[in-house]
């Protein structure tokens, strides 16, 4: 299996088209993805596609419940119509404050509700493609209303879904519903062996569906040119597990590893407000195990090698303060 390494860009919206042109131009095989952070990633998306021709483009991940799956639905298509059948839907649940006490949207079942939502994109997608009437009832969302005037229209092909998730249901949700999957980046190679591939195996076998299934790593990445630089990377990186080790959600991969007693110190830092210590929390072993830890020449080979066979794609996570185009120079080192 051949491991494509993928971009995230995470400036401001106004500089990712000079990124995409340079992705397009430096690493053609590559993709482009956004996460949904402290900006729209549709905006991102849609400044992405008019600027490139060539290259994948996606979100990793825009946030499916602070949004209903109809208003999920008009910008997905209008971006694959733009990007003339480029785009990857990717999409996740983000976790229960976030979606009611910033969002003030709805939580519950997660998993359950995420698997009803990609049905009723599909219903959305299926629609505005044939023409067909719309009427899909579920037990968290219902569409049924679908006039001819409000209809957007076939594409070239509706874009494709990837489900991202972390614990064991939400894993085989994905399996089971999507077209792919997207791993978070709090990841080790352990846990996309023993837990996450085969939960999709297992959500896949109750498909009533033969469709393709991508898999994505994504992976926090130590470089640098310098030794300075490689410093800076790391401690930027020690921080930023040190953030994810804070969140119950992401608990299990800790777990995984036996240790849930990191979990339980990062949260306890966070609840007294001393969010600058977290990443003195994360010793070698975990830094080692949960992200990829190399010189600049060498981190592309790296990373290729951890994901090798476990998955086709690996989009960077790059934690700590860069250019935005420093992710190309691991690709093409």
């Amino acid at each position: 299996m051949t491991v494509e390494i993928d971009l995230t860009y995470h400036g401001e919206p106004a500089g990712i088209a000079a990124v995409a042109r340079s992705v397009e131009e430096r690493a053609p095989g590559s993709a482009l993805y956004v996460p949904e952070g402290a900006h729209d990633a549709f905006v991102y998306m849609a400044l992405a596609a008019d600027g490139t021709s060539r290259i994948q483009l996606g979100t990793s991940i825009a946030l499916a419940f602070a949004r209903s799956p109809m208003a999920m639905a008009y910008p997905a298509w209008d971006l694959q119509r733009l990007s003339r059948g480029r785009f990857v839907l990717g999409i996740g649940s983000q976790i229960k404050p976030h979606i009611e006490r910033r969002y003030s949207m709805p939580w519950s079942r997660p998993a359950d509700r995420m698997r009803e939502y990609v049905a009723a994109l599909r219903a959305i997608f299926h629609t505005w493609q044939t023409g067909e009437p719309l009427d899909f009832r579920g037990d968290f969302y219902t569409h049924t209303l679908m006039p001819p005037l409000l209809n957007p229209g076939p594409v070239s092909a509706p874009p494709p879904i990837w489900l991202a998730g972390v614990g064991p249901r939400m894993i085989e949700a994905a399996g089971a519903v999507a077209d792919g999957f997207m791993c978070h980046p709090l990841l080790s190679q352990n846990y996309l062996r023993d837990m996450i591939r085969p939960g999709l195996d297992a959500g896949r076998a109750t498909a009533d569906s033969d469709r393709d299934f991508i898999v994505t790593a994504m992976a926090m990445v130590a470089t640098g040119r310098t030794e300075e630089e490689l410093a800076t990377a790391v401690a930027g990186t020690k921080r930023q597990i040190g953030f994810y080790a804070s969140t119950p959600a992401y608990k299990p991969v800790l777990d995984h590893h036996g240790w849930g007693d990191l979990h339980a110190e990062a949260h306890a830092l966070t609840k007294q407000g001393r969010w600058s210590e977290l990443g003195g929390l994360i010793d070698d072993e975990v830094l080692g195990t949960l992200a990829v830890v190399a010189e600049m020449p060498d981190a592309g080979a790296a990373v290729r090698a951890r994901f090798e066979g476990l998955a086709s794609r690996v989009i960077l996570s790059i934690p700590y303060a860069t250019d935005p185009t420093f992710g190309l120079d691991i690709v093409t080192a």
